[in-house]
């Protein structure tokens, strides 16, 4: 019997694998991706002492519209990059969390870039 490989774990053991290799200091923090059906979230984290610097999402209560979409995903984007200018970070490591850079992860990557984050 042929049976149906689970998406989101395959997922996960590619974002353990690319874990592995990338890692965020507080000068260059980790801008870490996670996407559902209905939303998406971005982190920028600090990975030597453990903590989120910045962090946004299309569930926040003054993001108005559908967040399941490109539009929405670069408006977060662009949400983190003027936070993270606001607290004088400008580069980071983009972790896009196992997912493909296609779609609302590349929407989001390009929102930061043009938000002023360098990665």
């Amino acid at each position: 019997m042929v049976t149906k490989q689970d998406s989101n774990k395959a997922r996960q053991h590619r974002h353990k694998r690319v874990r592995g290799k990338i890692s965020g200091t507080a000068e260059c923090p980790r801008l870490n991706v996670y996407r559902s059906l209905q939303h998406i979230y971005a982190q920028l984290i600090d990975d030597v002492k453990g903590v989120t610097l910045v962090s946004a999402s299309s569930v926040e209560k003054d993001f108005e519209e559908y967040g399941g979409n490109k539009t929405a995903a670069r408006k977060v984007g662009e949400m983190i990059a003027k936070r993270a200018a606001d607290k004088g970070i400008k580069d980071c490591v983009f972790d896009r969390g196992g997912y493909i850079y296609h779609g609302r992860v590349q929407e989001l990557a390009e929102g930061a870039r043009e938000g002023g984050l360098n990665f």
